[in-house]
């Protein structure tokens, strides 16, 4: 009998499960699915050509030292830096942002001039010690003590007073752009950028998702070698390490409890695996109707924004790779951010609130076949270009199964616009609607982030107050970790980490120093 089940092998459910097993208990990981990973996974879709479901760059996980802590290299992780991280095209010419300040600096001096060059060097310098503050809130539970203090403080160092602060990050990511730089090439290049949490940056309390930017001058974000899924595979070798078990094609169908507490998982099977604690890293909405927690269910249904979808996704097998009139040989290991201004992404995010697909999407590519020779057939390259702010539900009447190539086309003549003769080199195409995304990877309303990204769902707002903590205090037993809960979606593992962290203290304190001690 496991000491702990966990449901869902996502990223976060494996790093939960590595962390328990490393404290010596039993665990089990059980998942619907044939492949580790959920959106953090990679599969053939085409021969010879290994592609990502979900995510493809890998941000925020690697400011975690969770892959060092669980020496994930060791088990055949091998991640690849991007760098440089970003690179935005804008007629002949384009600003790469490198992890080296003074390249990114003279990159966009050549292009917005010395102004906005020295003006990004004081941001960068200003918002990154900012951030690292912000990351340390993003370790743990999101109590108000933790929260006081790893917040308190942030940004003394400018000078400015509190309501100041409080005012920066408070306000919209768009109007911190304007105090900052004159050049809307590169305030669109770091709007785009910092939109890609889902709020676009002209919504209240976007700033940090600007700021955020400044940290991948610390540490670039990363390719895993062979392929987003990479890292779900490593983890579940770590686990397997430990003496763990991952269990795929037989998901959750229930979880059972009994006098008010929980009593274990019951499998699609029909087994059942009795274990006193059960943590879910699946989206909350999933664990309360598994859980049949009927009073808690209908509040969050009606508390938590699930939201209308986010975006879409191609898959593609080509011939070449987009041929921008600025790019360099490294510009291919970037993230390449296609929108040319910031009107543009209003005027997309507009069509989204409509509830119709963008006339005109703002789109990311990315080409890490250009450096990584295991995921694409020699000569041919696999490129991903996700499109944001695409609705779920649709409000013109249309269906998303009538219209995926229709919508899936547009994403590639984006690229063809700043990279003319791109759509002719695509040979390969695997479309992923936002329905698709429901469908195969379990993302409510193809939302993948879970839930909203806004301020008012995050921290110890996240997914709502009274689950904020990772435990299911109305069903003792019960954990949440995931992309519903603090710090939020993409690839992290800190909400595994730390709900972790929260079981372990509540089975026996002592374990807790063991298991998070880092190196």
């Amino acid at each position: 009998m496991p000491d702990v089940v966990v449901v869902g092998a996502g990223h976060n459910g494996l790093v939960a499960a590595c962390y328990l097993a490393k404290s010596g208990l039993d665990v089990e990981v059980v998942e619907r699915d044939t492949v580790v990973g959920g959106a953090v996974s990679t599969v053939e879709r085409f021969p010879g050509y290994r592609m990502d479901r979900g995510s493809s760059a890998h941000i925020m996980v690697r400011h975690t030292g969770i892959v060092e802590d669980l020496r994930l290299d060791l088990v055949g992780l091998e991640y690849q830096d991007l760098d440089p991280w970003g690179f935005a095209p804008f007629g002949d010419e384009g600003i790469h942002f490198y992890v080296d300040l003074d390249k990114t600096c003279a990159s966009i001096e050549q292009v917005c001039g010395s102004r906005d060059a020295d003006a990004y060097r004081a941001f960068v310098l200003d918002w990154s010690a900012r951030n690292l503050r912000v990351f340390e809130a993003f370790q743990g539970a999101p109590t108000p003590l933790h929260l006081g203090r790893t917040l308190w403080g942030v940004g003394k160092s400018t000078g400015l007073d509190g309501l100041e602060l409080s005012r920066q990050f408070l306000t919209s990511g768009d109007a911190l752009l304007d105090e900052h730089f004159d050049d809307e090439r590169l305030k669109t290049a770091l709007a785009w950028m910092g939109a890609q949490s889902g709020p676009p940056t002209h919504e209240v309390a976007t700033a940090d998702l600007v700021g955020w930017n400044t940290v991948m001058h610390l540490k670039p974000p990363g390719h895993p070698k062979g392929g987003s899924g990479m890292l779900s595979e490593a983890l579940q070798r770590r686990l397997e390490s430990y003496g763990g078990r991952v269990r795929l094609g037989d998901g959750a169908a229930e979880i059972t409890s009994a006098n008010g507490s929980v009593t274990g998982v019951r499998t699609e099977s029909g087994e059942h695996l009795a274990a006193a604690t059960v943590v879910a890293g699946c989206h909350v909405l999933t664990t309360l109707e598994l859980a049949g927690s009927s009073d808690l269910l209908h509040r969050a249904r009606r508390t938590v924004r699930v939201g209308n979808g986010i975006g879409m996704v191609v898959r593609l097998g080509t011939s070449d790779l987009p041929r921008y009139a600025a790019a360099t040989e490294d510009t291919y290991r970037s993230i390449q951010l296609i929108a040319p201004s910031r009107q543009f992404l209003r005027k997309a995010h507009g069509d989204f609130n409509a509830g119709v697909p963008p006339t005109d999407p703002a789109v990311l590519a990315m080409t890490f076949s250009a450096f990584d020779d295991t995921i694409a057939p020699p000569g041919k390259h696999n490129v991903t270009v996700w499109g944001q702010w695409h609705p779920y539900a649709l409000s013109n009447g249309e269906s998303w199964d009538a219209i995926r190539e229709r919508e899936g086309t547009k994403l590639v003549e984006a690229v063809d616009r700043v990279a003319p003769g791109f759509a002719s080199s695509v040979e390969h195409m695997h479309v992923q609607t936002p329905l698709d995304l429901e469908r195969e990877l379990g993302l409510r309303n193809g939302q993948v982030m879970h839930v909203e990204m806004a301020f008012d769902q995050m921290f110890l707002w996240r997914p709502m107050p009274e689950l904020a903590g990772y435990r299911v205090t109305s069903l003792p037993g019960l954990y949440l970790c995931g992309a519903s809960t603090h710090p939020g979606g993409g690839v992290f593992g800190a909400s595994g980490r730390s709900a972790a962290g929260v079981v372990l203290a509540d089975r026996n304190p002592s374990l807790l120093k063991k298991v998070l001690r880092r190196g």
